[in-house]
């Protein structure tokens, strides 16, 4: 039995380009793609045209779930809101949980949205790092268990590094720049690596790697 596993980091994000853009955001920890992110996002859903992918989970904040609609209309897909593949819960980088945007106000923007999906994982803020890693890597071990077919996850840099660190079962340097993949196959027991945030899709790539 094989089983393929695509893990994806959300596009270029406004505030990367407007760093003004935080300080008068109704929502300043859940911002939108910015324009080259939504080309980058665009560019992601031509490289897995034709893919096999059953699934797409994808971070309920919003530029993971507009980079994971990209995919989704291309591959006919439904997305489902994945609590676990949330961006890092981080302190130094919000000041509380972070506000996203209600899933029925999602869903009215991204029909493909299934709200009948409950997410594996809830994470808590605060979270330290290894409390990330331990969250992201268990939510990827549960969604490939409970569904054990082809399927995409579209996070943010901890949790493309986590997710796969949680497959492969020991600690790899995984590079998690902005709308890399990450590919991950499965035979009998053993998950083997072989893409490791590939940007070979992208017209402009990000150089200088953040994660938050």
């Amino acid at each position: 039995m094989t089983q393929t596993i695509w893990i994806a980091r959300h596009g270029n994000r406004i505030d990367f380009v407007r760093p003004e853009w935080f300080e008068t955001a109704e929502m300043p920890y859940d911002p939108h793609l910015s324009e080259d992110g939504e080309i980058q996002a665009w560019e992601l859903a031509q490289r897995l045209k034709g893919e096999p992918i059953d699934r797409i989970f994808c971070s309920p904040f919003l530029r993971t779930v507009q980079t994971a609609n990209h995919v989704a209309e291309v591959l006919d897909l439904p997305l489902y809101l994945e609590w676990g593949l949330c961006e890092w819960l981080n302190p130094d980088w919000m000041h509380a949980m972070p506000e996203t945007l209600p899933p029925e106000t999602l869903k009215a923007r991204f029909p493909r949205i299934d709200l009948g999906y409950r997410s594996r994982i809830q994470p808590q803020y605060p979270e330290t790092d290894e409390l990330c890693w331990q969250r992201t890597a268990e939510t990827a071990r549960r969604l490939v268990a409970d569904f054990p077919s082809n399927s995409l996850f579209v996070g943010h840099g901890a949790s493309v590094v986590g997710a796969a660190i949680g497959l492969l079962g020991d600690y790899v340097e995984i590079k998690a720049s902005l709308c890399c993949l990450v590919k991950l196959v499965r035979r009998e027991d053993e998950w083997v690596m072989e893409l490791n945030g590939d940007t070979s899709h992208l017209s402009r790539s990000q150089t200088r790697i953040r994660f938050n």
